[in-house]
């Protein structure tokens, strides 16, 4: 016999938060497109920032949805936190990519190019996580590589700060890239709290 409930869970939760998984893997990559080249890239921030208001969208959306849902598919502190996070990482990844033009960044600094690279990896690890959460799949993996990711973007900091001091010799540009640096290892942190909301979710579901 098919089951069914009496009171009915909201599951499009789900589709919005892999909505706004896509978006950011979309924008990840985008702005490593952008730092591709010498000057970087403008009118791709542009697509960015459409990306970003998708996601100021949908999570306006989830958190009305939340008040007029009666029974939703994990916890609504956890679908608050959850929407909170993602949307942290379209702002990063949306500050990054203005930050280059609106610094007129004519030669890109390698490491821009190594942490987008990490960004790229790290957003797609959590659109994987988002997909196996709704299938109640094992979310093990994608945690551990999202705690690597990030912890590779720690050590690219250090080089890259180090770096600046040392061998940069106009002060504005070093206030410029230091800026940038700060986001574009902040955006890496930020899909780290994704990662984390998720495996709380998951643990306290299991």
């Amino acid at each position: 016999m098919a089951r069914f409930r009496l009171i009915p869970r909201e599951e499009k939760f789900y589709d919005d938060f892999l909505n706004m998984a896509e978006h950011i893997c979309s924008a990840a990559r985008l702005l490593d497109r952008m730092v591709a080249s010498n000057p970087s890239v403008s009118p791709l921030k542009d697509e960015i920032r459409d990306l970003e208001h998708r996601c100021d969208f949908l999570t306006h959306e989830i958190i009305q949805r939340l008040h007029r849902t009666f029974v939703t598919p994990i916890d609504r502190e956890d679908i608050h936190a959850l929407a909170k996070a993602l949307d942290d990482v379209m702002d990063a990844i949306d500050e990054s990519a203005q930050l280059l033009v609106q610094y007129k960044i004519v030669e890109v600094d390698d490491g821009a190019r190594q942490f987008c690279r990490i960004t790229v990896g790290a957003t797609e690890q959590i659109r994987l996580a988002l997909q196996h959460m709704e299938k109640r799949e094992n979310v093990t993996p994608c945690v551990v590589e999202i705690n690597r990711l990030e912890n590779e973007a720690d050590r690219l900091y250090e080089e890259v700060i180090t770096r600046l001091f040392e061998s940069a010799q106009d002060p504005i540009a070093i206030l410029k890239w230091k800026e940038i640096f700060d986001y574009l290892e902040a955006t890496v942190d930020s899909i780290e709290d994704v990662s984390d909301v998720i495996q709380g979710v998951v643990l306290k579901h299991a």
